[in-house]
């Protein structure tokens, strides 16, 4: 069983995202009112995810973020958005927190985030002592559009990642958010060609297209392509699909008020952020994620950067 510590001062939220997660019998759902209560309760037992309101007394949800990555950074926080505190909910994701999902989006996306996380962050110690004297890494990797698929590869790659030292605890949960979303990205939106408009207008009918075309020619017969160059000082993915490609310079910009409410341009937020580097071609079906040791964020990363 894995714990989630919801954090909200509005009791009617408190008990929408409860009832929201406690669809999974995998899971414990665990409240608090406000961060320097969810603060103490998780000094007292570590949960496995937090989800949490931005705006709350005592301590709101930036300061949480700022307070937990600083002593439990190993525990993945999801931040609750909402419209007027965008600006609020990019400096926490700089701050720490592993994703955010609108509140408008709650019933179609805060389970699927959790459970992604959860996944995602999975934890596994391993005596590698041989391992530690590697320096340079190449992998290669083709993968079909089967979901279940890119859990494993982000866990794999996150392993390699640490194990040669590209990337501290810290950043571990912040490049397998970068890197679900990515191939996610490539997979439904390249690959299968579906519209982030679809996904938030008609989930059902999303879902649907997503089946038919798995096993439709031209969609099936399409491959993710993903090369990882990990060395001490850095981290470098390569994501591939065999889409049409897009113009990524006119993705919806999150951050806009008036976009809160679409997941749409959300997974190249989440890149951009967590990444010290994002890069796309020119057709738009290949994006290289770069991460470098010891390096702080640039300012210059936004969403209109190439």
């Amino acid at each position: 069983m894995s714990t989630v510590l919801i954090v909200d001062d509005s009791s009617i939220d408190r008990k929408i995202v409860g009832g929201l997660l406690s669809k999974s019998s995998d899971l414990t759902i665990q409240y608090a009112t406000n961060g320097a209560e969810a603060f103490a309760a998780i000094q007292q037992q570590l949960p496995d995810v937090v989800v949490t309101d931005l705006v709350m007394p005592e301590m709101d949800g930036l300061q949480l973020v700022e307070a937990v990555n600083k002593k439990f950074p190993q525990v993945p926080m999801v931040l609750m958005t909402s419209k007027g505190n965008e600006e609020i909910a990019v400096k926490a994701l700089k701050s720490g927190a592993a994703s955010y999902t609108p509140k408008t989006a709650l019933a179609d996306s805060i389970l699927d985030t959790v459970q992604s996380l959860l996944a995602i962050s999975d934890q596994r110690q391993r005596d590698a002592r041989l391992l530690r004297c590697l320096t340079t890494t190449v992998s290669n990797f083709e993968l079909a559009n089967d979901y279940n698929l890119i859990p494993a590869l982000v866990g794999h790659l996150q392993d390699d990642a640490t194990r040669i030292g590209a990337c501290t605890d810290t950043d571990r949960v912040r490049i397998g958010v970068a890197l679900d979303e990515a191939l996610v990205n490539a997979m439904y939106h390249g690959n299968l060609e579906l519209s982030s408009d679809l996904r938030d207008t008609d989930q059902k009918q999303y879902n649907q297209l997503v089946q038919e075309r798995r096993s439709t020619s031209p969609y099936s017969n399409r491959r993710i392509y993903v090369e990882a160059r990990l060395s001490s000082q850095e981290a470098q993915f390569t994501i591939r699909d065999e889409g049409p490609g897009f113009d990524y310079r006119k993705l919806p910009d999150p951050r806009d008020p008036g976009n809160l409410d679409s997941l749409g341009g959300r997974g190249v937020l989440l890149m951009r952020t967590f990444m010290d580097e994002v890069v796309f071609n020119d057709v738009g079906n290949e994006v290289t994620l770069i991460k470098r040791q010891g390096q702080l964020q640039d300012s210059s990363n936004g969403l209109g950067d190439a």
